[in-house]
């Protein structure tokens, strides 16, 4: 589990093919603090410690990571948001991020007001119902609060510290982004659909097993 507050920005490498997956070497300050097994979150994404020496340290993105994530866009040089796991010591700064990434969405916009960024991000509607203005919602890994929402996109607004400090800064109109909706809203979705379908759901043999007879 983390919190969408990024520690450091990585540097890639190198990456090597391993089947159909990619074996991905980032270089960064906190590669001494972690272990082989352990968590870390790479631009939104929960990844596992394969190998960790001099500073570096090697995650593996299977078939199914690269097919849902953006991590097959990343390339040598590419600069990671990086994030390693809380512990129950640990203050949650920003909003509960599991690293599990539901979508990609697609940089639109990104300019310049006053002090603050706006990106605006085009998505699939079908996450529609999980969006909500001033909620949260994780853009590569990065905790951020949805500031307004039209149609098929979304925009946020990024302080300058953040700006500077993560790998959005790099992001450019057209450019793939890691999406992770807010887990509580989609327990709460998931709980709502169960009980529509179970409403739609009665039947002859539905009520015959409840004790109902003729």
């Amino acid at each position: 589990m983390f919190n969408g507050i990024i520690e450091e920005l990585g540097e890639v490498t190198s990456i090597r093919d391993i089947g159909g997956g990619k074996e991905i070497l980032i270089s960064c300050d906190i590669a001494s603090s972690l272990e082989v097994d352990n968590s870390l979150c790479v631009n939104g994404v929960c990844q596992t410690v394969v190998r960790q020496e001099k500073g570096t340290v090697a995650v593996q993105a299977i078939e199914e990571t690269l097919r849902k994530t953006a991590l097959g866009d990343l390339k040598p040089g590419s600069e990671v948001n990086l994030e390693r796991s809380l512990s129950l010591a640990q203050r949650i700064d920003g909003h509960i991020v599991q690293g599990h990434v539901d979508a990609t969405g697609e940089m639109l916009d990104v300019r310049k007001e006053g002090t603050n960024r706006l990106c605006t991000i085009g998505y699939d509607p079908g996450w529609r119902d999980l969006l909500v203005g001033r909620g949260s919602i994780a853009i590569d890994g990065i905790s951020l609060t949805v500031a307004r929402e039209s149609g098929n996109s979304f925009t946020v607004a990024i302080i300058p510290y953040t700006w500077e400090h993560t790998a959005i800064k790099n992001r450019k109109k057209g450019d793939r982004v890691n999406l992770e909706f807010d887990i509580l809203g989609k327990y709460v979705l998931r709980f709502m659909q169960n009980r529509e379908q179970g409403r739609k759901g009665i039947s002859e043999e539905m009520l015959r097993n409840t004790g109902f007879t003729d």
